[in-house]
């Protein structure tokens, strides 16, 4: 299947789903809005996690694959933290992007997703970059090279291409690279960190005494309250905490339609274990959520679960594996980030006690600064898990599966966009689970007489108290049905003249088109009985 992004995005805006913010002044690169249709699709996709992972969750009995029984319970954390949370786990120092100016363009690149490919023709050998991946980026540098050298379309057998795209953080020196918006060489600067968290400031103070930061995660919160959750709900081991919630991330190039925001929403699980136990989890939790995605529709062809190598894991971390999505948008054999799944030991709690950690000679210490002391001093409160069986206080395991709530309502978007000929015409439909569908049935009178809007109005009223319900009576009847295809409505109920003889409706399936009669009270236990699914 191969998904057209520009008239998913025109979808999108046409029907509601997606804006771009403050678009009345132009808008603001890196920030969306959720429009009437957007918002129900992402609340049902968070609804859904939230009850299949936390609430519905059965504390008595072990699931299929789980090691043992576990609990879950959640929360709900505020943005703006202490200071000192974000410096005792990392983010302070280490959460930065490398960016590269281009002195010619006046614009700004994250150092990792600038491609190019090295090119060499009338004694010259250059790296042309881009932005684009693909074909489509072939074809740019292509096109910028013959420019960059004053030679036409017709000489293209002069150039000769050394290798295919490949990123710029392979090049040593930029003095013979040709920037993506540049037309001379040797206009990029040296990669120089940028750090991604916004900051903002707490009270009256302006200074840095009133400093504070919005989270780039929502996991902290979870962890600084971990002493808070086991007294006050007295879960025990294992057991998880989840939350979903917005973060803030300043991306130097945000793009590719939602995927790549500065402000999205996180749906985290950080679960906690016995340090004997954590494998068994870790591999329970990463099979577990990529089963999630598929049992909602996501193509086990379009999605993969690749376990990190060696040298991407994070310095704290016992192993790390991404749920990916083959996104329209990205180049053919590509995959995008929807989930990870991290099992960071106990490097969390530990820290936010000791202070901040690194690996120092193999093993997880605090980080000493030039004088001999701490570099940024844990809270030094007692937050480790004790247990009055085996009478043990220890730093419990943890294992995190993070999952973005707005890359995965694009991936269901994308997987769901189809364009299909039915009777002689195209047929633009969603084909979304119908837990997701941000409508689930519409009620849709055949004419505006004879007593049929009375009959309908009556079946609205009645489903929408517990379901997202539309009534649409404008138009024919095969329009209505195109425009509820186009948005993901799973089911029609057609009221017409036989609905007031014999009281029965039309049931149109949205996937299959077929139409079956119903009576018109087995419409709610019908939608109740297929909305289980």
């Amino acid at each position: 299947m191969s998904v057209n992004m520009d008239k998913l995005v025109s979808l999108c805006k046409r029907r509601g789903f997606l804006f771009p913010s403050s678009e009345i002044y132009g808008g603001l690169n890196g920030f969306w809005d959720y429009g009437p249709l957007g918002v129900e699709l992402k609340r049902n996709l968070k609804d859904a996690w939230w009850k299949d992972m936390i609430s519905a969750h059965d504390d008595l009995d072990a699931p299929p694959g789980a090691p043992l029984a576990y609990q879950m319970v959640g929360l709900d954390c505020s943005i703006v933290m202490h200071p000192q949370v974000w410096k005792c786990s990392g983010h302070y120092d280490l959460f930065h992007d490398f960016m590269v100016d281009c002195r010619e363009s006046k614009k700004r690149y994250r150092h990792d997703q600038v491609r190019g490919r090295w090119v060499e023709a009338r004694g010259k050998r250059f790296f042309v970059a881009t932005q684009v991946g693909g074909e489509e980026g072939l074809k740019e540098t292509e096109t910028r090279a013959l420019k960059h050298l004053g030679l036409r379309a017709k000489q293209v057998e002069e150039l000769v291409w050394d290798g295919a795209l490949v990123s710029l953080t392979t090049v040593a020196s930029f003095e013979e690279v040709l920037g993506p918006d540049a037309t001379s060489l040797g206009t990029l600067t040296p990669p120089r960190e940028f750090n991604l968290m916004f900051k903002t400031f707490v009270g009256a103070l302006s200074g840095e005494e009133g400093a504070a930061f919005l989270r780039p995660e929502t996991a902290q919160g979870i962890f600084v309250n971990f002493k808070n959750v086991v007294d006050s709900s007295r879960v025990k081991l294992p057991f998880g905490i989840g939350q979903v919630g917005k973060s803030f991330r300043n991306e130097i190039t945000p793009r590719n339609f939602t995927f790549r925001s500065r402000e999205f929403e996180q749906m985290e699980i950080e679960f906690f274990c016995h340090p004997s136990q954590s494998p068994e989890w870790y591999r329970y939790w990463r099979d577990r959520r990529y089963r999630w995605y598929t049992d909602l529709g996501l193509a086990s062809s379009r999605l993969r679960l690749r376990d990190h190598d060696h040298d991407e894991l994070s310095h704290y971390s016992c192993g790390t594996a991404d749920i990916e999505y083959a996104f329209p948008f990205l180049p053919p054999g590509e995959f995008g980030e929807l989930e990870g799944i991290a099992h960071r030991g106990d490097f969390d709690l530990r820290s936010h006690r000791e202070g901040k950690l690194a690996r120092i000679n193999g093993e997880l210490s605090v980080e000493l600064d030039a004088e001999g002391k701490p570099r940024h001093k844990g809270s030094g409160k007692d937050i480790r898990y004790f247990d009055d069986q085996i009478k043990e206080r220890f730093y419990p395991h943890v294992i995190e599966p993070s999952a973005g709530a707005d890359r995965g309502t694009l991936a269901f978007l994308c997987e769901a966009f189809h364009e299909e000929e039915v009777e002689g015409e195209t047929r633009t439909v969603l084909r979304l689970h119908p837990r997701l569908a941000p409508v689930k049935v519409a009620i849709l009178p055949l004419v505006n007489k004879d007593g049929m809007p009375e009959m309908a109005a009556r079946i609205y009223k009645e489903m929408k108290r517990d379901y997202s319900v539309y009534y649409d009576d404008g138009g024919a009847i095969g329009r209505r049905y195109r425009r509820q295809d186009e948005i993901g409505t799973p089911y029609c109920i057609t009221v017409d003249g036989q609905s007031l003889t014999d009281g029965t409706v039309t049931w149109r399936d949205r996937d299959t088109l077929e139409q079956i009669r119903i009576r018109a009270e087995d419409a709610l236990p019908e939608l109740q009985k297929r909305l289980r699914i």
